[in-house]
């Protein structure tokens, strides 16, 4: 699926009218620095839609874009390592755990998982949460343009080992690996 029209609408720290205006909703998540940000740049083919950085932590809210008029993409802060203080941590890891399991949204989770680092603890955490929640869960093997070729196929044959239940693909931004398959899936 093409996508013709991507608009920030706002970042949201809270329950808001857009989440329950009936539009389907696809969560991105992952660790900090996965790349959540940069791939809905790629996926939207527009460079400036989502900030991103190469500090983590920086998204410390819940960002929405309407894509298409007829989706959200709803990019969530980073779990685990941020610079931000102790305190504003916790407060991002309330926001993310309120939207994914107490705020009884409808959505497709997206997981990030950095293809070079593999899946961390907080991953497998996180993927675990939400298979008991009963979501469709996409696992994005990001950033497969930092493995060397020779292992790029090992390395998607063990993910989607670990996770069998699940749709695996593999995605580079940099090199636009995956991002169509990846489209039609989250928005067919």
């Amino acid at each position: 699926m093409q996508i013709k029209s991507a608009i920030f609408i706002k970042g949201i720290t809270s329950d808001d009218a857009n989440l329950h205006n009936g539009k389907p909703q696809v969560a991105i998540i992952g660790r900090s620095n996965a790349g959540k940000s940069t791939l809905i740049n790629t996926l939207c083919e527009n460079g400036n839609l989502a900030k991103s950085s190469k500090s983590p932590g920086r998204t410390r809210e819940i960002n929405l874009f309407l894509i298409n008029d007829t989706h959200y993409f709803v990019d969530l802060p980073g779990y685990g390592y941020a610079k931000t203080s102790i305190d504003m941590a916790h407060k991002i890891n309330d926001l993310i755990n309120w939207y994914l399991f107490n705020s009884e949204q409808s959505y497709k989770a997206v997981v990030l998982i950095d293809s070079f680092v593999g899946p961390t603890e907080d991953d497998l955490k996180i993927i675990g949460d939400l298979e008991k929640t009963d979501k469709e869960v996409i696992i994005v093997l990001n950033k497969i343009d930092k493995v060397k070729k020779s292992h790029q196929f090992g390395r998607i044959k063990e993910l989607t080992e670990q996770f069998p239940v699940h749709k695996v693909i593999a995605c580079s931004s940099k090199e636009k690996t995956g991002i169509s398959e990846l489209r039609d899936e989250i928005l067919g």
